[in-house]
């Protein structure tokens, strides 16, 4: 024992802690588990005979040491305190990582989703758009503020902009938000972190009168740009590139005049990683049905690489079923849309469009077809190589897994040379969320999803469970 005691390396040396009056005893080896960098690992190569004093929350501590024992949270410990509370004092002993990786949710499988969590601002609670960071964070914009939520979903602040109301919001960089209104000219950024107004950035032009107030529709980022889709009161429109270093306009992809649905404005844009290129695509809705295009823009070059019309010069074999909404899925290049008047979801290889490239996804079991569809709006968004699709106030889920659970890989040409791709679909509690409004806007991030719904208060987290039902289906 006394060897022991003379030697503060020994992995199996107890050390005595006094946490806040209370008195803790554990391993040199448990608090070395902590990190190099930690608080605790520093602490633990003193060579004290006194218990070391800490002048900290000894409730807390006792969950975070149980955490470096078992690398899990008792069971108790989420009832007793919030995870802020947690964060805060684990980021005090350089524990924070640790914490996060146990207490963040497993990986999202869409096969499985259900709501494990609905977030309301303090004021003015119906979102009016909102943001996801890929650690899981929420930037949720309401009236002309923005509510700030961490990765474990804790209030962080609130940061009032100088706009009446923000209808887009897009991450420019962890901190930078770039945000929008339709009753606001420009675009305009905002640093969050301390709540400052940065600038802001307008599609001018001196030559053409006709070109005023023009408003914000759609933003993409890239590394080095931003891509932004205006909107003039004539109706005249445009994609302009923005150099991020810079913040002032770049380059302009497109002007059209929007009195033709094939010339609206931009709703959606994409910026593809794999290729460089930009995504965009607009959605009319009037007397005879849905209308829109899709284009795919090269911003070297400024010219566009790939369009299709529906209706109109764009060839399907499902003329007249024009999309209501469009997703990418960028880290497949797999375009999908969704169907107007079908409800059917249809994809397309970015890499191998041609003139008619959709390929359909069809139930294979007929008694498990979906019956009908309402013919409301729907929403879809892809994340993490699954489609999320917002139909009839439900949630259907398409995800390309393999029968090993696993995500799939293309198996060589199938009929009529296109890949074959095996995806599962599941509906998530659809008549009971159809009860709670239709859904408007679907994002990811983390492992989470996040959905808000049409004149509902508060965003809805979407996490894997194990309660939602399974039904096979194959494109």
């Amino acid at each position: 024992m006394a060897a022991q005691i003379s030697n503060p390396t020994i992995p199996g040396r107890r050390i005595k802690l006094n946490v806040g009056g209370k008195f803790f005893e554990t391993t040199l080896s448990t608090l070395q588990s902590a990190g190099p960098d930690s608080l605790l690992a520093a602490l633990s190569n003193r060579a004290a005979y006194n218990p070391i004093f800490i002048d900290r929350d000894p409730e807390i501590f006792s969950v975070l040491l149980s955490l470096l024992r078992s690398n899990r949270l008792p069971s108790a410990a989420l009832r007793r305190f919030s995870i802020q509370e947690l964060a805060e004092e684990a980021l005090y002993y350089g524990v924070e990582s640790r914490l996060r990786s146990v207490s963040l949710p497993s990986p999202l499988h869409g096969i499985d989703a259900a709501i494990v969590d609905t977030i309301r601002p303090a004021s003015d609670a119906v979102p009016s758009t909102f943001s996801a960071g890929e650690d899981g964070s929420l930037w949720i914009a309401h009236g002309g503020q923005i509510s700030i939520y961490d990765s474990y979903l804790s209030y962080s602040t609130a940061v009032r902009t100088h706009l009446d109301d923000i209808t887009s919001i897009c991450r420019v960089w962890p901190e930078i938000a770039a945000v929008g209104s339709e009753s606001s000219s420009g675009l305009h950024i905002y640093d969050l972190s301390s709540g400052h107004y940065t600038g802001s950035v307008h599609w001018t032009d001196q030559d053409d009168p006709r070109i005023y107030k023009a408003r914000v529709c759609a933003i993409a980022n890239s590394p080095d740009s931003v891509f932004v889709s205006f909107d003039c009161p004539h109706r005249e429109n445009s994609v302009i590139v923005i150099d991020k270093s810079t913040l002032q306009v770049s380059s302009e992809l497109t002007r059209q005049s929007g009195s033709a649905a094939k010339n609206t404005v931009p709703g959606k844009l994409t910026w593809l990683p794999e290729t460089g290129l930009v995504i965009g695509s607009a959605v009319t809705c009037g007397a005879f049905g849905y209308s829109g295009y899709i284009r795919i823009w090269d911003p070297r070059s400024k010219e566009v690489v790939w369009e299709t019309n529906e209706p109109g010069s764009g060839r399907s074999s499902r003329f007249g079923d024009s999309f209501a909404d469009v997703g990418v899925d960028i880290d497949d290049s797999i375009l999908y849309k969704i169907c107007s008047k079908s409800g059917d979801l249809a994809m397309a290889d970015i890499r191998k469009l041609g003139d008619d490239p959709w390929v359909y996804m069809e139930d294979t079991n007929p008694s498990m077809r979906e019956a009908s569809y309402g013919g409301n709006e729907v929403h879809l968004h892809c994340y993490k190589r699954q489609v999320f699709v917002g139909k009839d106030g439900g949630l259907e889920v398409w995800s390309r897994l393999n029968e090993r659970g696993g995500w799939s890989e293309r198996r060589g040409d199938g009929e009529n040379g296109r890949d074959e791709v095996s995806l599962r679909r599941n509906y998530v509690d659809k008549v009971e969320m159809g009860e709670r409004g239709l859904i408007k806007r679907i994002e990811g991030g983390g492992e989470r999803l996040f959905a808000s719904r049409e004149n509902v208060e508060g965003i809805e987290v979407w996490e894997s469970s194990n309660h939602s039902a399974i039904i096979s289906v194959s494109s």
